[in-house]
């Protein structure tokens, strides 16, 4: 008797164990199945190639990979173009978009979003040895270019802000912006405070990020708006906050990250 009873409690002890480190996303389960990921590459911290290198990488590439390690699938990376991406994701040329996309109603027409991952604070960019502005309004009262990427909730902002174009140049990569603004070409950059880290962090003794946020904007992954990935992957999305992976990836991609 007190043999099959220490055998009961060894089973029952196994079952909490399993029943302890199975997770939401045990029940759900993409057999295998390739994902097709759409990046820009060109967009660090999310992703980029670094120097020298042929493999892309950045918090998408590791937020993705670890979102299929829970999933049972494998992230397949796809260089894409900006802002081309979000009309292609939702035409199903790609399963799914990550390249700090901003969640507007706008694009909700085009694609699906997942639930937010962050949120971002749009700020102004400078060269590191700025002291003609150092706050939008003053930036606003001068004569002064701002810098900027198509297609983004950056260059709506820039636009409202402005009240027009006309002192606006948008380039089809932040990276070209940046350097831009490097050159004297455009006194400011508005952008992504994350991204912003990035590009900073690749020309330390260049630029600075002033600290005023002129917008906040939440970020997701977008997905044709018939997609089986949105709700996996929310569930997903939820665990990997709870369990503090999204902010270890944001500790080494926004804050160690140094370009």
């Amino acid at each position: 008797m007190r043999k099959f009873t220490k055998l009961l409690l060894v089973a029952l002890a196994v079952m909490l164990v399993a029943a302890a480190c199975s997770s939401s996303s045990s029940d759900e389960d993409l057999g295998g199945r390739t994902v097709t990921v759409a990046v820009e590459n060109a967009y660090p911290p999310y992703n980029f190639i670094p120097e020298g290198a042929s493999a892309g990488e950045g918090w998408d590439y590791d937020a993705w990979n670890e979102i299929c390690s829970r999933l049972n699938c494998t992230a397949e990376f796809v260089e894409a173009g900006w802002p081309d991406v979000i009309v292609e994701t939702g035409q199903g040329q790609y399963d799914t978009a990550a390249d700090g996309i901003s969640i507007t109603d706008e694009r909700k027409e085009v694609v699906a979003f997942s639930d937010p991952y962050m949120t971002i604070e749009q700020k102004l960019m400078v060269r590191a040895d700025e002291d003609r502005f150092s706050s939008l309004d003053e930036f606003k009262a001068g004569d002064y270019r701002l810098g900027t990427q198509v297609g983004t909730t950056n260059y709506e902002l820039a636009v409202d802000l402005l009240g027009g174009d006309a002192r606006i140049d948008a380039y089809d990569q932040f990276g070209v912006a940046v350097q831009a603004l490097i050159n004297g070409d455009v006194d400011a950059v508005i952008i992504d405070d994350t991204a912003g880290q990035g590009y900073k962090g690749a020309n330390q003794e260049s630029v600075k990020l002033l600290d005023d946020s002129l917008q906040s904007d939440p970020l997701g992954f977008i997905y044709p708006k018939d997609s089986d990935l949105i709700e996996p992957v929310n569930k997903v999305l939820k665990e990997m906050k709870d369990d503090g992976t999204l902010d270890e990836l944001a500790n080494k991609w926004f804050v160690e990250f140094e370009g």
